[in-house]
């Protein structure tokens, strides 16, 4: 039986290649990818766990290995792409007002995912009373436990002082959940040393910037090699994601999946008016995000994304290559709109009365919002940043974390939906702040 399935699977990925071959729209592909992945995924769970356990090793041969194919290069595009972008600025002040610019909009776009995560547990009156927990939630639960000591003393500015690196090459390896940011910074400040150089010696300045375009045109061209991968890797992830689904539990959590899925979708409205806002037209935005969105959605990873994250803002938006890179690698890690708004602020709601708190009070909610958003300061764009950044939210209000554990039979349904939003608010940041600043590539 498990050879049949392979032989299946291996049927569609041929179908995908001649599809891609013959109509050379990547984004048709990934979403006929999607559509297959889930369907196969769906049958694939009418077969034994033995032949399911089997299939999936080999599955996930494919959707793992584009997934390690993108981190392989993030941080090198990160960090050759900013300092191309940089050597490439009239002048450093420009940094100064693209940071602001992006970070300000991922901020102020949390504190509104948060309002909603909240007007959507009052709604679907969610509460964490009743629920029960099983041998795998307590599992969850002693795990919470555990990560909850490693953020127990995190302050605002030790936050902050993580993102300066104090080895560049350490955060290249991604060994911090903040590497990320460290790595734009110590890029940022190497193109600004560049730059300098460049004023007093405009001929070893040119040679610098030709040195690094170079490295940086290799670097893309790596990049769009794997990009070309993506309907394989998304097909690979949604069959692992639909055949691990427990029904079961997605029913048992039904209103908390719903009301979840509404606020995200409430979000992605707030998206689009703010485009409108900006004067960007949010059905042709949304038409070019499409791919990169649908494989946040089934890699749950806003850093894997980087890479098409990127891509997608340089080359189908129009975004300056300097902001492209600013709003993916922040979104990456700081304001996420789901991960570190909508959820956290649920959770919060839904735990407060538990403990004697009225979750709906004016003094509570605008607590809430603020640490919701404050918080949301480098969360790591991973699978399990929810699960971070609810731990910090929960403990900063003295609020008991045993329902962080308690959700974890669902926590993969609603993060796909989350990390889809999180890259869409980094690319709306990306947007906007290129709107405003009126930068061209």
């Amino acid at each position: 039986m498990t050879v049949i399935n392979l032989i299946i699977f291996v049927a569609l990925l041929v179908l995908l290649a001649w599809i891609f071959k013959r109509t050379q729209k990547l984004g048709t592909t990934v979403f006929i990818g999607l559509i297959l992945g889930l369907v196969g995924g769906a049958l694939l769970q009418l077969a034994s766990q033995e032949v399911i356990n089997h299939t999936l090793d080999w599955v996930n041969l494919v959707g793992n290995g584009y997934v390690r194919l993108l981190q392989m290069i993030v941080m090198p595009l990160v960090f050759i792409s900013i300092l191309s972008a940089i050597t490439r600025l009239n002048q450093a002040s420009a940094l100064g007002k693209i940071s602001f610019s992006v970070i300000s909009v991922l901020l102020v776009t949390t504190a509104i995912a948060a309002a909603i995560g909240i007007a959507m547990a009052y709604v679907f009156d969610l509460s964490a009373e009743g629920l029960v927990a099983g041998e795998r939630e307590l599992a969850a639960q002693s795990r919470v436990e555990g990560r909850m000591e490693k953020v127990s003393g995190l302050t605002i500015p030790a936050m902050l002082l993580s993102f300066i690196p104090k080895n560049p090459f350490l955060e290249l390896t991604g060994a911090n959940p903040t590497s990320i940011i460290s790595v734009v910074l110590f890029s940022a400040l190497l193109g600004v040393a560049a730059l300098s150089l460049s004023k007093e010696d405009q001929a070893l300045g040119e040679r610098i910037a030709q040195g690094v375009d170079t490295l940086n045109k290799l670097i893309m061209r790596l990049v769009r090699m794997v990009i070309r991968l993506t309907p394989y890797g998304v097909f690979a992830l949604m069959i692992k994601m639909a055949t691990t689904s427990k029904w079961a539990d997605i029913v048992n959590l039904g209103s908390f999946i719903v009301a979840s899925y509404l606020a995200i979708l409430f979000m992605f409205v707030v998206h689009a008016l703010i485009l409108v806002l900006f004067k960007v037209n949010p059905v042709s935005y949304f038409k070019k995000v499409l791919p990169t969105l649908s494989f946040a959605f089934t890699s749950r990873s806003s850093a894997a994304t980087l890479p098409l994250n990127i891509e997608t803002q340089t080359n189908k938006l129009g975004n300056n290559s300097v902001i492209a890179n600013f709003a993916a690698t922040f979104g990456a890690t700081i304001g996420q709109n789901g991960c570190a708004g909508i959820y956290p602020a649920m959770l919060a709601v839904m735990v407060a009365p538990t403990v004697g708190l009225d979750p709906f009070s004016f003094t509570y909610l605008a607590t809430l919002i603020l640490v919701v958003t404050i918080s949301s300061l480098g969360i790591a764009g991973v699978g399990g940043g929810a699960t971070f950044a609810a731990i910090v939210v929960l403990s900063t209000l003295n609020l008991p974390l045993a329902l962080v554990g308690l959700l974890i039979s669902i926590e993969p349904l609603i993060d796909m939906g989350r990390t889809a939003l999180n890259v869409n608010g980094a690319m709306v940041a990306g947007t906007v702040t290129n709107q405003i600043l009126g930068k061209s590539n």
